[in-house]
């Protein structure tokens, strides 16, 4: 698990207005657009806060798959897409 490749270029070239950095911005601007249109399709209750939490999970459960040199730690991360996913379709709290 080599974990996000736009992390890593964006941490390789930290000044935002470096090519490098606002070609890992977009991408991950796209992947949160593209989860955006996903749960908006599955009539998802607020669904750009929940994008938004979907993408920081899967971020998160890439950063520390490298650090812990884990490649199944996506598992706690998708139990956890699992409930807001569940909490979002439901409207339950």
């Amino acid at each position: 698990m080599r974990g996000c490749p736009f992390l890593d270029a964006a941490a390789e070239y930290p000044d935002p207005d470096s090519a490098v950095h606002s070609c890992a911005r977009d991408r991950k601007l796209l992947m949160l657009r593209l989860v955006t249109d996903l749960v908006t399709e599955l009539g998802c209750r607020e669904p750009a806060a929940l994008a938004e939490q979907l993408v920081t999970l899967a971020d998160g459960a890439a950063a520390r798959a490298r650090v812990l040199d884990d490649p199944e730690y996506g598992r706690h991360a998708r139990a956890a897409a699992e409930i807001l996913l569940d909490h979002a379709r439901t409207g339950t709290g």
